[in-house]
């Protein structure tokens, strides 16, 4: 599984709205064309974490594909008056955003 993680700058009063755009994002087909398994927002002091995981190691390729799909650009829009870039001088796509992951554990079950 390939998981990725967006961290940017949200007023925690906009929590509802952002999580209802991504609601009827969901209800969609574009989760499945991305390879995306789940999906989890969070908010932490002013900041915002989107976290994804998708099916096999492909999902950045999967995104990039689907970034011109009329939906993806839809949502990309409709997020931007509550969403705003961590570091809006180096913003240029969500690459951007992402967290670079530096240890992974996982039980043995």
């Amino acid at each position: 599984m390939h998981s990725t993680l967006i961290v940017a700058r949200m007023d925690i009063d906009s929590s509802a709205e952002v999580a209802r755009i991504f609601a009827e994002f969901d209800k969609t087909d574009m989760p499945h064309r991305m390879g995306t398994r789940r999906r989890q927002l969070f908010a932490y002091q002013g900041l915002y974490f989107h976290l994804q995981d998708f099916d096999g190691d492909n999902g950045g390729e999967r995104i990039e594909e689907a970034r011109t799909d009329p939906r993806f650009v839809r949502i990309s829009e409709d997020l931007k008056p509550f969403i705003e870039a961590y570091d809006p001088k180096t913003w240029r796509s969500p690459a951007d955003a992402m967290a670079t992951r530096f240890y992974d554990w996982t039980a043995s079950r």
